[in-house]
């Protein structure tokens, strides 16, 4: 019999559908940093990330029977959209207010070039609009195919494709014209 850890997530959910607590344990060690990762380059908020992340396992905790095996989708597709889902939630309820950054929101590298670069990529990518961001996280930071990032966001591929693509045009734009002012200085 294979251990907890070399248990696929759906064998794991199958075991967790049984009130397995060891392996709903595994499945949020395995998880919790890549789900937070994307919550945080979502939210731009620590604190909001992390509740997140809790608050989606707890839910999936108490009622396991939301992800249906027999629907063949994988774990991870599925959690990812409980977990942008979350954001989206989050931000609807932020929306009216104004959203502020914080030193501790980022960890920024120790030198002064540096921090200036991550405060200016970090801008960059919070003043993407919500679902453009939300499609550079999957696919760039978290390396999903364009088709899971599609099958998360619930959108056909091509319109993913194009969030995208709107995405990275805009942020090299912003790095251009960042440069330019750092020339002009």
């Amino acid at each position: 019999m294979k251990s907890l850890q070399q248990q696929s997530d759906e064998e794991l959910m199958v075991l967790i559908q049984a009130h397995n607590h060891d392996a709903f344990s595994e499945l949020v060690t395995r998880h919790s940093d890549r789900f937070y990762a994307l919550s945080y380059r979502t939210l731009f908020n620590q604190t909001d990330a992390e509740d997140i992340v809790q608050d989606s396992f707890l839910k999936l905790w108490q009622n396991p029977a939301l992800w249906q095996y027999k629907r063949g989708v994988k774990f991870t597709t599925w959690f990812y959209r409980l977990i942008v889902n979350a954001c989206y939630d989050v931000n609807k309820k932020k929306s009216s207010q104004e959203k502020s950054l914080t030193d501790q929101d980022f960890e920024l590298a120790s030198t002064e070039s540096n921090q200036r670069s991550m405060s200016e990529i970090e801008s960059a990518l919070k003043a993407l609009p919500e679902r453009q961001r939300i499609a550079l996280n999957l696919c760039f930071y978290e390396g999903l195919t364009n088709q899971e990032a599609a099958d998360v966001m619930q959108v056909k591929l091509k319109a993913l494709q194009s969030l995208v693509i709107r995405a990275k045009t805009t942020l090299k734009t912003h790095v251009k014209m960042t440069e330019e002012n750092h020339y002009d200085e």
